[in-house]
């Protein structure tokens, strides 16, 4: 019987609803270092991205340059956040239930807040060690390093690989490590344009829940 292809998850977004919560983090800390105006429609155009690059691009919007100091703040304001409220995203862990072969998270965020985030909604034993952050290599999504890393990790080509991405970064990057590529849009993040942008940065489908994930899956070649 032929191994099933193996399924590459971003985290944020797509295994947990943190980007509402990510967004009002953000906010919070800026405002607390006298830099007001980081909404969620700036934030939302930074999905995807490592902190780092998230501070380049706030400042690219904004003008506010963050003290690099306080990048710290950024994290503990976030993780009191989703210690209180986050939750996976809807029937995500009935899919990882059932879903057969090879699977690993490929995500911008660092391993702390990964590993976090996993625990604080029930997903972590999923997964095991099998966590991977931007932080492991030189270039962020869109690049495709992350993803290439992952592949290697496994032990598999990256031909063969799926990901699961909710962002247009994601997407770039799955597309040029030359993986198949599946946008998620069933976040609280998503918005009317979500879907057309996730097709336009290279997404070969596009799935709205995990049970329309579980059917292009099967179509793929992966029982879900």
């Amino acid at each position: 019987m032929a191994r099933p292809r193996p399924v590459i998850f971003d985290c944020d977004g797509v295994l947990v609803d943190s980007e509402p919560l990510a967004a009002r983090a953000y906010e919070r800390v800026y405002e607390k270092h006298g830099m007001p105006g980081v909404h969620g429609g700036i934030i939302a155009q930074c999905v995807g991205m490592k902190q780092s690059d998230i501070i380049v691009r706030i400042r690219e919007l904004t003008g506010h340059q963050f003290p690099a100091a306080a990048d710290g703040d950024i994290w503990a304001e976030t993780k009191v956040l989703f210690t209180e409220e986050l939750q996976p995203t809807p029937g995500i862990a009935a899919f990882l239930e059932t879903l057969v072969g090879d699977r690993c998270v490929a995500s911008s965020s660092s391993v702390e807040r990964i590993n976090h985030s996993l625990a604080v909604t029930g997903l972590a034993h999923f997964f095991g060690d099998a966590i991977y952050s931007s932080s492991m290599v030189k270039n962020g999504k869109p690049a495709p390093d992350i993803f290439l890393f992952a592949a290697a990790k496994m032990g598999v080509n990256p031909a063969d690989c799926i990901v699961i991405e909710d962002s247009p970064f994601g997407i770039q990057g799955a597309v040029a490590a030359g993986m198949t590529a599946i946008g998620y849009t069933g976040g609280g993040h998503t918005y009317a344009e979500h879907a057309a942008r996730l097709t336009a940065a290279g997404a070969d489908f596009v799935c709205a829940d995990w049970h329309e994930v579980s059917r292009q899956l099967s179509t793929l070649g992966v029982p879900a």
